[in-house]
């Protein structure tokens, strides 16, 4: 009955994280699109920015941005801050009920560093904290002030980030907490940067003192990070369900151009929407990391294995791979696992008869051969050569 439940927890909170980032990243590109698309025009209010009309739902609307706050504060004014803190929040507990409680099928890799479950936890999220620090006295160095060089300085530290988990998780583990990294440095600029200079502005105008313009240039300059951040984030948090994007040893390679792709797709969106030239040239480096991170991924931790599989190779008979999956694999992947905590087998996929074996074949190729997602942090430890012996094997199969 618990793991039901735990079950059921896992999914609710999924489903909530999803809800909640969906409404936090419609509101932040909606206003990133609302604010390059605004525009000067005569008769506009003293302070302001520009103005921009938009058509929704059968009704019209008139947008004004002012410069840094109106001369005095309106009667009702709307807050955007709970969509980007119940988005972490959610996404916090599910990386407790997920991977913190399943640290060893999840978090850790004994073949990549020995750890405990209690050390495993202490890292991941000791290193969330240490990233925003480090995030954060950045931008607010000398080189925050310059947008170029602080991108390219956050782009090698992240880059850096995914190298360092790659060294100590699994790679499921690690592209995991590259994305959590992220993450909580968007909804920690929101909660420490972002909203306490929105309600600074709003106390001098309260006060009848004239709001600090820095302020807005430090909110707004944490938004667009936020606003580039948003697809690689994305692609980090999807990755888990995709064993080529983790399980091939390329982790902080893939990061590297995901970083990449996802800013360039924000920039051409963000020139069109401001009416600049389109940057037509964004979709070639898109299309270009995404080629580099199929073609990483083909350079799977078993690659001379499946090289060596070719023709005039020595057949492998399936009762001998049959051995390895029921040594390996069936303990969860059973009609009633033996894995304590799992109530039914991973995915409706049973690896306990000749016949379900046979017919998983392109799975256990992908998962175990290709990629070394499975088993989850080698948790039975499975050996090079019987990884060989699955590559010869599936290679016949399919």
């Amino acid at each position: 009955m618990d793991a039901i439940v735990w079950e059921w927890v896992n999914f609710m909170l999924r489903w909530l994280h999803v809800i909640t980032a969906i409404a936090w990243i419609g509101s932040s590109f909606y206003f990133v699109h609302l604010d390059a698309s605004l525009r000067r025009r005569e008769g506009l209010p003293k302070g302001t920015h520009g103005e921009a009309w938009q058509i929704h739902g059968g009704g019209f609307y008139h947008m004004v941005k002012y410069n840094v706050a109106p001369a005095q504060m309106p009667d009702e004014l709307t807050w955007f801050k709970w969509e980007a803190y119940a988005t972490w929040i959610s996404g916090f507990f599910l990386l407790v009920v997920l991977y913190y409680r399943g640290a060893d099928l999840f978090l850790t890799d004994q073949t990549v560093m020995e750890l405990s479950q209690w050390q495993a936890i202490a890292i991941s999220a000791g290193s969330l904290v240490l990233g925003w620090v480090v995030y954060d006295r950045l931008c607010k160095s000398p080189v925050g002030r310059n947008d170029t060089a602080l991108i390219l300085t956050g782009f090698a530290l992240l880059v850096l980030a995914a190298w360092g988990f790659s060294e100590v998780f699994s790679g499921r583990g690690a592209m995991l907490q590259v994305g959590a990294l992220i993450g909580t440095m968007m909804a920690a600029n929101v909660a420490h940067t972002i909203i306490p200079n929105q309600k600074k502005v709003v106390a001098d105008l309260l006060a009848g003192r004239s709001p600090d313009p820095a302020l807005g240039k430090e909110a707004k300059q944490r938004s667009m990070h936020n606003n580039y951040l948003t697809l690689p984030v994305l692609f980090l948090m999807v990755s888990n369900h995709y064993p080529l994007a983790f399980g091939t040893g390329h982790v902080p390679e893939i990061v590297a151009l995901v970083l990449v792709v996802g800013a360039t797709i924000r920039h051409f969106f963000n020139s069109r929407h401001a009416g600049k030239p389109t940057p037509w040239w964004t979709w070639g480096v898109a299309v270009a990391g995404v080629a580099g991170i199929i073609w990483l991924s083909a350079l799977g931790p078993n690659a001379d294995a499946v090289a060596a599989t070719g023709n005039g190779a020595e057949p492998v008979e399936f009762a001998q791979a049959e051995e390895v999956i029921l040594t390996r694999c069936s303990m969860c992947h059973a009609e009633m696992p033996a894995w304590e905590g799992l109530p039914a087998p991973p995915r409706g996929v049973r690896l306990d008869t000749p016949e379900e074996i046979q017919r998983h074949a392109g799975q256990i190729r992908l998962q175990a051969v290709l990629s070394d997602a499975m088993p989850p942090g080698n948790i039975t430890m499975i050996t090079p050569e019987e990884r060989r012996v699955l590559a010869a094997w599936t290679n016949r199969a399919n």
